[in-house]
């Protein structure tokens, strides 16, 4: 199963949001006339429409080869999928922190999660196997990877997150877009969910925000023992293949 977070961007909504970002981001280097904005906005359209296709093309591998699992191996490694497209304010707020202007020239070049896929998966196995198993198709480019399931970040957060270049063929002819894609299990999700409130959408005071951090980082460890354990029974159970890291 494939959500799909966002609808598409309209002209209207390119417009509407650029007035938004020069008043919130007034250092930030945005179109500004009327000639500018319509040519960034044709422009930002084009490039969307690019990146939606990479997304779609990423997530079509993904469902070929959660098919081809559950037909050798009676097992599904994919529990869903989740897509979602970077708001055109959420990239200018990416570019300001650089000190870059909003362009889509910058953009092509500094922004590489523009296009995001969430991968859910059942057991940390089957994160490795199906990141592997895509990493290794041969029109299919890795750019970076963090591993945060091996080394999870300070709050607890574990993840697999990696950002794949594809080629899309446009009618301008093929063109490299990057896509990441994020692979986790699913109790790695809904701890991830909960995180993402406490911390950006909590209106909370700091010392209870600090004492449910604390209750979540002692809960990322117990639920990754719980994963690895269950992870065992399925081992003994199913006889899918099993990696412990993205190049094994």
């Amino acid at each position: 199963m494939i959500l799909d977070r966002q609808n598409p961007i309209s002209m209207a909504d390119i417009t509407q949001a650029l007035v938004g970002i020069a008043d919130s981001i007034p250092e930030l280097d945005t179109p500004e006339n009327e000639e500018e904005i319509l040519k960034f906005g044709l422009d930002f359209e084009a490039l969307m429409q690019a990146y939606r296709g990479a997304m779609q093309e990423i997530s079509t591998k993904l469902e070929i080869l959660d098919d081809e699992y559950q037909t050798r191996y009676s097992h599904n490694p994919i529990h869903h999928m989740e897509r979602r497209m970077k708001s055109i304010t959420s990239i200018a707020g990416k570019l300001a922190k650089h000190d870059l202007p909003l362009s889509i020239e910058s953009i092509e070049n500094n922004v590489f999660d523009v296009a995001g896929i969430r991968v859910m998966c059942n057991y940390v196995d089957d994160v490795y196997a199906i990141a592997s198993q895509l990493s290794r198709q041969s029109d299919i480019a890795i750019l970076e990877v963090k591993d945060y399931i091996k080394h999870p970040k300070g709050s607890g957060y574990r993840s697999l997150h990696v950002i794949y270049s594809v080629p899309v063929f446009l009618t301008t002819g093929a063109k490299d877009i990057p896509v990441e894609v994020q692979f986790r299990t699913i109790s790695m999700d809904y701890w991830a969910s909960l995180e993402h409130r406490l911390r950006y959408k909590s209106n909370n005071d700091p010392q209870r925000i600090a004492m449910h951090a604390a209750t979540l980082h002692n809960a990322a460890k117990e639920l990754y023992e719980i994963d690895l354990q269950l992870q065992q029974v399925h081992r003994d159970l199913v006889s899918a293949p099993h990696k412990d890291s993205l190049y094994e």
